[in-house]
């Protein structure tokens, strides 16, 4: 039997595969490999500190603030931030980028990240799954240069490596520099991820839609078109599935096939969900496992941020699944089912 690859092992393999190799980007997703363990050991005891519950603060989102989210956040900034390789960074968390290295001007690094620290942090009380997201980009001004903001406001099609980290059951890295998806799972006997889901692909079918119930009646006429479908077709094996926590979501529906929908609303015209830490890199590897991403207008990854926490309604999974909601939007409320295959039939 061959011996389990480490995610450092299978990261200094791949390295070659990269665009524009670099030792840099190596060190990077390393580092973020070793800020995930320490995140994951603080999730696993937080039963037994004082790190559960709120911590008094607000977000930029204008969302109460956990601990565990404040820890994550802290984490993340600090191991990487302490690397050469990285010259900015944009938080969730946090109301504007932070430039690192000497002076705090972001002179040098060739590689900004961009990172939802703690996903689903209102999960965290109740023991329920929870993720990290993040991407990674390369700077636009010249090295040398101080960085600006237009550094992190870049679509996604310009990422060179996307990822998550599930806290769950098991704890996995999963991520793609473009060549595929692939995932670790951590091994807490000796401390490493190894490889355990090499080339990760969306089911060619799947028949699970994850929604939050309580916004579907103030979504559109498409997302409830697609939804009543959905329900109408239980006895061909639709089933509805909604855990709350994004990273958790898409992992399920990456693994067993389905749709993940955060629609605009009459309440949230422009979505809940952030176009650079959450959607952008999750859309990248859906694509890249053989799925699709969009809002309401077209691709996620062709979107270019005009602010750093700019929202956007999100639809991603199983390609004929999303392709089936896009379809509703041409064939009209009431005019729209499932077969038993999961075909769109308008």
């Amino acid at each position: 039997m061959s011996k389990a690859q480490t995610l450092g092992e299978f990261i200094m393999d791949r390295q070659a595969e990269f665009p524009f190799v670099s030792g840099q980007l190596t060190r990077l997703l390393t580092d973020i490999g070793v800020a995930a363990k320490i995140v994951n050991q603080k999730v696993n005891r937080a039963g037994l500190t004082s790190i559960l519950g709120a911590s008094g603060d607000t977000n930029i989102q204008d969302e109460q603030q956990q601990k565990l989210d404040v820890f994550a956040d802290d984490t993340f900034m600090r191991i990487l931030s302490s690397g050469k390789s990285v010259c900015g960074i944009g938080s969730e968390e946090r109301d504007d980028f932070v430039r690192c290295g000497e002076h705090g001007e972001g002179r040098q690094g060739k590689y900004i990240v961009l990172i939802d620290p703690l996903d689903g942090s209102s999960n965290i009380d109740v023991n329920v799954s929870i993720g990290t997201i993040f991407s990674i980009v390369r700077r636009i001004t010249p090295m040398g240069e101080p960085l600006g903001e237009g550094d992190f406001l870049q679509p996604g099609t310009a990422q060179v490596a996307a990822g998550y980290i599930l806290y769950g059951s098991s704890t996995m890295l999963v991520y793609t520099t473009g060549t595929g998806v692939n995932g670790f799972t951590l091994d807490p006997a000796v401390g490493e991820f190894f490889l355990s889901h090499p080339l990760m692909i969306f089911p060619e079918r799947g028949a699970t839609y994850s929604i939050n119930d309580a916004v579907k009646a103030k979504s559109g006429p498409a997302t409830q078109a697609f939804i009543d479908g959905c329900r109408e077709a239980v006895d061909a094996g639709f089933r509805g599935r909604y855990i709350g926590s994004l990273v958790a979501d898409f992992h399920r529906n990456l693994i067993h096939g389905g749709i993940y929908l955060y629609p605009s609303t009459t309440d949230k015209a422009h979505g809940k969900l952030r176009l650079l830490y959450e959607c952008s890199p999750l859309a990248w590897i859906a694509e890249e496992a053989g799925g699709l991403a969009v809002d309401d207008r077209g691709r996620i990854l062709d979107k270019v941020p005009a602010a750093l926490h700019e929202r956007t309604p999100y639809y991603v999974g199983t390609r004929h699944l999303v392709q089936a909601l896009m379809a509703c939007r041409l064939a009209g409320p009431g005019a729209f089912s499932m077969d038993p295959q999961g075909d769109k039939s308008p």
